[in-house]
């Protein structure tokens, strides 16, 4: 009896070691532009514990998958193709995490080209920013993944004094706070950031905030954001003077706490400010600069007042480190240089925050996003 309990007792902690090592692998799923060698959404799979990086498969059959959002459940994986010019779509596709297997579902047309893509974590509702065209759109999310024609399009007007890049709106993103209580979404053309109220059960899933929106500094063009993960402090990217605006969320009234520079002092070169990222415990923000710096940019976070301190900037290894992602663990950070064919992989020191290169990279041509999917 002594003999099976002993057996039995490794044989469970044999097992849940297993499963503890399989809880660390992530597959990778990646957008790309098509107009080159790439050809549609791309799976690897990461192993943390080694960094080997595996390509899995592919799927084609959508033109420039330029952003990617993955289900809450993990099992579908959402994709805008903004096609460059003109107007592109919304793509939905089942996801096989053990496999890293798509499968298409459907598609929907979009109102102008996309490229931005989340959705609400009950899966009832998809947003899209439409850059080209100025518009948000919102797509109802069927319980097998599918989606509805858009059951709300709200066209955004304007400009500002930016002639060659602010002659109309451009919707960039569409955030949802932590609380979904509210869809934040910015507009790089008029330079506001619009405040519209969540109800997934009402008539209209989106409607006005209190404060509809707010006007930011002229022709800064706001593009991505980020929050703190108790709604309290909204970091927003200024694409066009690589600035990181901060916001106190309060009531859902912005106001402005703070502006702090990306770029070094003097600095001549172009200014093309990408992506915005805290890492999970909030203790530390990262963004991109693409243009002639092609940096990673790291702050301190008060988690008190919500100010940036500047810390340190790193080479994103590549040219237009248009994306970047923190794995769910905070322990990751890649980088997909758009220009250079490859997605560049860096440790993260948890405790000070800083990046330290790794021998791991992805070579694949133009990449655009990369999303994490836990595998088991």
């Amino acid at each position: 009896m002594k003999k099976l309990l002993l057996v039995l007792s490794l044989f469970l902690s044999l097992y849940c070691k297993a499963q503890t090592a399989g809880s660390k692998i992530y597959d990778l799923v990646v957008g790309t532009r098509t107009h080159g060698a790439s050809d549609g959404i791309y799976v690897y799979r990461f192993d943390p514990e080694t960094g080997k990086i595996i390509y899995l498969n592919h799927i084609d059959g959508i033109a420039d998958p330029t952003y990617l959002c993955i289900s809450n459940n993990k099992k579908f994986v959402y994709a805008v193709s903004d096609k460059a010019t003109g107007s592109g779509g919304v793509y939905a596709y089942k996801f096989d995490a053990a496999t890293g297997k798509l499968d298409s579902i459907n598609n929907q047309p979009a109102y102008g080209g996309p490229l931005y893509v989340s959705v609400d974590k009950a899966q009832k509702n998809l947003f899209a920013a439409n850059y080209l065209g100025g518009v948000l759109s919102v797509y109802p999310i069927n319980a097998d993944g599918s989606l509805g024609a858009a059951s709300q399009v709200i066209q955004d007007i304007g400009s500002s004094i930016n002639r060659l890049r602010q002659e109309g709106p451009h919707v960039h993103t569409a955030f949802l706070s932590p609380d979904e209580k509210y869809l934040l979404y910015t507009d790089l053309g008029t330079d506001k950031l619009n405040i519209y109220k969540y109800n997934p059960a009402g008539s209209l899933v989106l409607t006005p905030g209190p404060v509809p929106f707010v006007s930011g500094n002229p022709g800064y063009g706001p593009r991505h954001i980020d929050m703190s993960a108790n709604g309290k402090f909204i970091y927003m990217l200024q694409e066009l003077t690589g600035t990181v605006t901060v916001y106190r969320f309060n009531r859902s009234r912005p106001v402005e706490l703070q502006i702090k520079s990306m770029v070094v002092d003097n600095f001549r070169g172009n200014i093309q400010a990408a992506d915005i990222h805290l890492s999970p415990d909030g203790r530390f923000l990262y963004t991109s600069n693409r243009g002639s710096a092609n940096e990673i940019i790291q702050f301190s976070v008060n988690k008190a007042t919500g100010l940036l301190t500047f810390v340190k900037r790193y080479s994103s290894m590549g040219r237009s480190p248009r994306n970047f992602v923190i794995d769910p663990t905070g322990n990751y950070l890649f980088v997909s240089n758009q220009y250079s064919n490859n997605v560049a992989v860096y440790k993260i020191n948890k405790r000070t925050g800083r990046l330290t290169l790794t021998p791991s990279v992805i070579n694949i041509d133009a990449p655009m996003c990369i999303r994490f999917v836990p595998v088991g």
